[in-house]
């Protein structure tokens, strides 16, 4: 009867410490790293994000922008801050794929807990003075040898991704220049600092739409339609079929040193709040990104189709340092 009653009673120690650990919130304000600047594509979806999950976690959530590095900078900070919950990294996917394999940071994908909302896709764009005008006189001026200046929010940004992703297949050389934030590349290119730009349709789409850029081609193989502008973009693959792009899933990361019951947590608000936000919906409507909330296991499978064909895209044209295959990155 004694060892039942103890039974009883370590079981009830364990549900009620369980539960406790499930049941995890903050009890102070969380602080979101955006590693790159204000205004591009991180900062936007990060934004939308932090409003929406404040009620529910009953904390404020405060955006820090610290860009530098192609992103490396402010996701070291996370890594170095406490694993306490209260320090989040932001992003996009693929850049978690990048570090390690470019030689910027000692970190991969799998040593997170990927929280991801939104899919964002690239749009080669140029501006209305260069004389290349439409992707046939782009690219017939790649293949004659022409070094064409691209603005991009810096390697192992989506703007370079996209750029070394055609590259691989016309075999051109460019002058690369580079910017705190996809937007400032955009807003570059306006000011024909540069010819082209390659950066995702969110952090060009009021540029497209205000006639100060015009978009060539996206990079996928599906058109591309912008509220707000007459006609669709037409897909890379019209041109240069054997092109293939996953989708730049973007979100927020926890690191897995991070308690699980704290991660959990989040994943419970992630699914509550951020997958049935009409607020994020829209936004993904009114700039040509995806809505499609996923956290864990599902958020791995969905970053690891992008993050394989660009590190690999890496290694093969010599820009990578470490080799995908080293790192646990399957060859596409």
């Amino acid at each position: 009867m004694k060892r039942l009653s103890l039974f009883v009673l370590i079981f009830l120690i364990l549900g009620a410490f369980t539960l406790s650990a499930q049941d995890w919130k903050p009890a102070k304000p969380i602080q979101i790293i955006v590693p790159w600047g204000a205004g591009g594509s991180t900062d936007q979806i990060v934004r939308l994000v932090a409003g929406e999950l404040e009620a529910e976690l009953g904390q404020k959530i405060v955006v820090v922008n610290q860009p530098g590095a192609s992103g490396s900078v402010g996701t070291n900070s996370v890594m170095q801050a406490a694993p306490d919950g209260y320090t989040w990294a932001s992003g996009a996917a693929g850049d978690l794929g990048s570090y390690k394999v470019l030689g910027f940071l000692d970190t991969k994908v799998t040593d997170w807990t990927l929280y991801l909302a939104a899919a964002n896709i690239s749009v080669i764009s140029v501006n209305n003075y260069t004389p290349y005008q439409t992707m046939d006189q782009l690219i017939a001026a790649w293949k004659a040898g022409k070094k064409i200046t691209i603005a991009t929010a810096g390697q192992a940004s989506a703007g370079h991704v996209a750029i070394e992703t055609i590259r691989k297949y016309l075999k051109f050389d460019y002058t690369h220049l580079t910017y705190n934030s996809g937007k400032e590349a955009a807003i570059s290119c306006v000011a024909g600092e540069t010819d082209l730009v390659p950066q995702l349709a969110v952090e060009q789409v009021d540029l497209i739409r205000g006639g100060k850029l015009k978009p060539l081609a996206v990079l996928g193989d599906k058109p591309l339609t912008l509220k707000g502008v007459a006609d669709p973009i037409p897909p890379i693959t019209k041109w240069l079929p054997e092109v293939k792009a996953g989708a730049n899933w973007f979100g927020i990361f926890l690191p897995n040193t991070m308690p699980a019951n704290i991660r959990d947590s989040i994943g419970k608000a992630w699914d509550k709040v951020i997958g049935n936000s009409q607020l994020i919906k829209d936004y993904c409507l009114a700039n040509g990104a995806i809505f499609g909330p996923s956290w864990g296991a599902e958020a791995q499978k969905r970053a690891m189709a992008f993050i394989s064909p660009v590190a690999w895209t890496y290694w093969e044209a010599g820009k990578a340092k470490v080799s995908p295959e080293t790192v646990g990155i399957p060859k596409p």
